[in-house]
């Protein structure tokens, strides 16, 4: 199944079943407390899509890919290399993200984002998928001018519009286990590579992450990208498609 969040014509947000072969979004009832929407169906085109949640905290996961550290010159890391972003780098689907102005290289990074379901804290890796709630597309979105001279890439990561994800959230079972992964800027596909090349698993990352801090339902776990970053420029549009979760899709303009 994958769920949608979207702001309907009336402008509620509301959630849904988004059914992409009769490419149609069934809507859930209105909210408890609220008017009382019935079941109601929508085509995409006629909704502003919404980030599938709105997580307390996104926790990044870095060379976590054999061939990006290798692009990047970095051995392969013993455990996971973790950093955060916060609630304000979240953006939408079709949305256009303003990147900092003044900047030599701000980043494109394809990633599989982990959504977690159940608050959860030291979680075993043999249980680490019964907290996973799905999975959706994330650009890790990243600012190397000041990444590259501090310490904890909160400038060079977690600056507004810095994650963009989405469209959709597609539960576990759909999502292969060698899921392809891949972006495309303009139409030109720049990353190619697929989640069986991760270097540490998804349970592997729950357990650890876990042991350090309480994950929240709507969390999202971005697990690291493929080798083939590279820079965008003002106007470009990308595309995140992931086998089994959708197409991500967003503009970026520099002001």
């Amino acid at each position: 199944m994958h769920r949608v969040r979207f702001r309907d014509p009336e402008g509620e947000v509301r959630t849904g079943e988004w059914d992409a072969e009769e490419s149609r979004i069934t809507a859930n009832a209105g909210p408890t407390g609220r008017v009382a929407f019935p079941d109601d169906t929508f085509s995409p085109g006629e909704v502003d899509v919404l980030a599938p949640t709105e997580p307390s905290k996104i926790v990044c996961v870095g060379l976590n890919y054999e061939d990006h550290a290798e692009e990047q010159g970095s051995e392969i890391p013993e455990r996971p290399m973790l950093f955060l972003k916060g609630p304000n780098a979240v953006a939408s689907h079709n949305q256009t993200v303003e990147l900092l102005p003044g900047k030599e290289r701000i980043d494109y990074e394809a990633e599989l984002g982990v959504v977690i379901g159940t608050e959860c804290r030291n979680v075993a890796e043999d249980d680490a998928m019964d907290v996973v709630g799905g999975y959706t597309c994330v650009n890790d979105i990243s600012n190397r001018d000041d990444q590259s001279i501090e310490q904890n890439w909160v400038r060079g990561k977690a600056f507004d519009g810095a994650a963009p994800m989405g469209p959709l959230l597609a539960t576990p079972d759909e999502v292969p286990e060698d899921a392809s992964i891949e972006l495309r800027v303009n139409g030109e596909r720049r990353q190619h590579s697929s989640r069986d090349q991760f270097i540490f698993s998804i349970p592997e990352l729950v357990a650890e992450i876990t042991a350090y801090m309480t994950l929240e339902p709507g969390d999202v776990i971005s697990t690291g990208t493929p080798a083939g970053v590279g820079p965008l420029s003002d106007g470009d549009r990308v595309a995140v498609e992931i086998e089994g979760v959708g197409t991500l899709s967003h503009s970026v303009t520099i002001p």
